[in-house]
């Protein structure tokens, strides 16, 4: 596995595993499994970098996987990525909840009184 599911409570921490180093990261309680498969996914990246070959030096590796994984993430809206067309839906979203919840507001205080 990747990452080590050891928890220090008082810090809310996790203990993770990229190319081999250890990190300890903070991850809010209730969040580490999402956590955990961002830490296998970006291992993943890690090292299909590092096995092709033409990139050496764990920092030239990072940033290469970084790099593939924000092209990765606006290439590809209709994917989940955060493109333009994802992100105009996310807002329109918001502003839709935001008038109901306005809406519904409105409406309990003409009950309270």
């Amino acid at each position: 596995m990747s990452a080590d599911k050891s928890r220090d409570k008082d810090k809310g921490g996790v203990t993770i595993n990229l190319l081999g180093r250890e990190f300890r990261v903070a991850c809010p309680e209730g969040e580490e499994r999402q956590l955990l498969a961002s830490v296998d996914y970006l291992n993943r990246k890690l090292k299909d970098v590092r096995d092709n070959g033409k990139v050496t030096g764990n920092e030239r590796i990072a940033l290469m996987a970084a790099l593939n994984i924000a092209h990765e993430c606006l290439s590809n809206p209709g994917k989940g990525g955060a493109g333009a067309d994802n992100l105009a839906a996310f807002r329109r979203r918001i502003t839709s909840m935001e008038e109901t919840v306005d809406a519904a507001l409105a409406a309990d205080q003409e009950n309270l009184f």
